[in-house]
């Protein structure tokens, strides 16, 4: 095992193994965003319990629990359908495992998606928001205990977690696909519950645009490894909103969904 990734060699070599060309780039697919998989080139696959590091949790009903090899847009990568959420009773250091498994294996970039609650009001249903910024609001952090990548310093500057360079090569892209990109921030919260309508007024009194419940571990730990970031949300509901349902949020994933294939496709093509 690799102390300071704290992956087993094993899943190092079964992801190499899988891969017809070694990733350079890993994506991690949120709920309902998995089907960028499917169009990949190449495409092999293994589910996450075939990985001795991978901790042992049940699959969330939108995350197919599967690790994906192949190429988009000529790009090696490696996709995640699904990650590990600390609600279903992970540490932060477990749920950031695709970030240390992606690091691992020799990826020099993660993109992170996920499904969020749209917190500010120019917000709605089906926008994809880039991230430019996080808060860690789950009161826990997967560096905690860990001494850093190479046993040194724990104290990893984020300033820059979402890289500036990547974040305007999806402007860039997103103009060319005629599509509309929003900036913001995004809030990570514990859950599993969903937001009280008290808590979405804080938040937007805060600074915050959406609201997840996942993502900041997995970029906390991708930047203490030397990963470039890129980030994205696709508001699937707004959050408090009434009658607000998982199934809601599954729905509103699928129906944008290939705008979001779309849109990765055009950036990995220019990296």
């Amino acid at each position: 095992m690799t102390v300071s990734l704290g992956v087993p060699q094993s899943d190092v070599d079964s992801v190499l193994a899988l891969a017809v060309s070694p990733p350079s780039v890993a994506i991690v697919l949120g709920s309902g965003l998995s089907g960028l998989a499917d169009v990949a080139a190449d495409s092999r696959s293994m589910p996450y319990a075939d990985l001795k590091g991978f901790p042992a949790v049940g699959n969330v009903v939108g995350h197919a629990g599967r690790l994906v090899t192949g190429s988009l847009g000529d790009t090696p990568v490696l996709m995640f359908q699904g990650r590990v959420h600390q609600y279903q009773g992970s540490s932060a250091w477990e749920a950031a495992y695709p970030a240390r498994l992606a690091a691992a294996v020799g990826c020099e970039t993660l993109i992170v998606t996920n499904a969020a609650g749209g917190v500010s009001f120019d917000l709605h249903t089906g926008d994809i928001v880039l991230i430019s910024d996080h808060m860690n609001l789950m009161g826990t952090n997967p560096l905690t205990g860990w001494p850093g990548p190479d046993g040194g310093n724990p104290f990893i500057p984020m300033r820059d977690a979402y890289d500036p360079d990547l974040r305007e090569i999806a402007r860039v892209a997103a103009a060319e696909e005629n599509l509309t990109l929003a900036d913001g921030v995004y809030a990570g919260l514990l859950g599993p519950c969903y937001e009280t309508p008290a808590e979405v007024a804080y938040l937007r009194g805060v600074g915050a645009d959406i609201v997840g419940m996942s993502t900041v571990p997995e970029v906390i730990a991708a930047r203490a490894l030397g990963l470039r970031v890129l980030g994205f949300s696709l508001v699937t509901n707004a959050a408090a909103g009434e009658g607000l349902s998982h199934s809601e949020v599954l729905e509103a994933g699928r129906v944008a969904a290939d705008d979001l294939s779309r849109l990765m496709i055009a950036i990995l093509r220019k990296l």
